[in-house]
């Protein structure tokens, strides 16, 4: 067997991508579009009723980075449309490419 590879013990060393983002809650389709400003919006199927649209939310971006839903976080707007969000464990190159890879 070779050496065991050591994983970071805390997720403040690991890469993070940090995005602010628009809600567009009970769309017809989970997708990505970038708005004229630079800004996401995200639409989501979810209804914004009881947190299922911010957990529909993390279990997109978490899905679309190839993470872990405990490495998706709202940083802040988990009652507004406008939210910052963090995704640790991907660089802001790797964020580019694989938010728009599949929405164009």
């Amino acid at each position: 067997m070779g050496p065991k590879k050591s994983r970071p013990k805390d997720r403040e060393s690991l890469p993070s991508v940090t995005l602010t983002v628009r809600i567009q809650p009970r769309a017809s389709k989970n997708e990505v579009l970038r708005l004229e400003n630079g800004s996401l919006k995200i639409r989501l199927t979810a209804p914004p009723v009881d947190g299922a649209a911010n957990e529909a939310l993390v279990r997109f971006l978490a899905d679309r980075f190839g993470v872990a839903k405990s490495q998706v976080e709202i940083v802040s707007g988990h009652t507004s449309r406008d939210k910052i969000m963090r995704v640790v464990g991907v660089s802001v190159a790797d964020a580019e490419s694989l938010l728009y890879k599949e929405s164009k």
